[in-house]
């Protein structure tokens, strides 16, 4: 059983910047963020492999949002730049099996562990 524990969560002005964490109790593979605003689904944000040599992004933040971790700390960051409106939700931290792709980074079944989330809010 791996815990997931997410921090960083704010209420920022359009344009502004967040770095999301999220500690990990014991060894995870792949990891990912996923976010949920109010009344639609979980979409994938980003995922990054064990290692760290792989990143896959939606598109809607390719180009402002980097992933990052740190296996030393049982950690993984979300870098948010130039933040709209339309970012403002729950940001949940995933943990997954070892092995990702282009295809299947964003499927929620590919993940088997999950925190609780922290609340990101961009006013405009």
């Amino acid at each position: 059983q791996v815990h997931l524990t997410e921090s960083g969560g704010a209420t920022v002005q359009a344009g502004g910047s967040l770095r999301l964490s999220c500690i990990a109790s014991g060894k995870t593979n792949t990891m990912a963020w996923f976010r949920q605003a109010p009344g639609k689904e979980r979409e994938g944000v980003a995922a990054i492999d064990m290692h760290g040599g792989a990143t896959y992004y939606a598109d809607s933040v390719k180009g402002r949002f980097t992933i990052s971790r740190d296996n030393a700390k049982s950690t993984v960051y979300l870098q948010m730049n130039t933040l709209k409106p339309e970012d403002t939700a729950v940001y949940v931290c995933a943990a997954g099996f070892p092995f990702i792709s282009p295809g299947t980074w964003s499927a929620l079944g590919k993940y088997n562990y999950w925190g609780l989330g922290t609340q990101v809010t961009v006013s405009s």
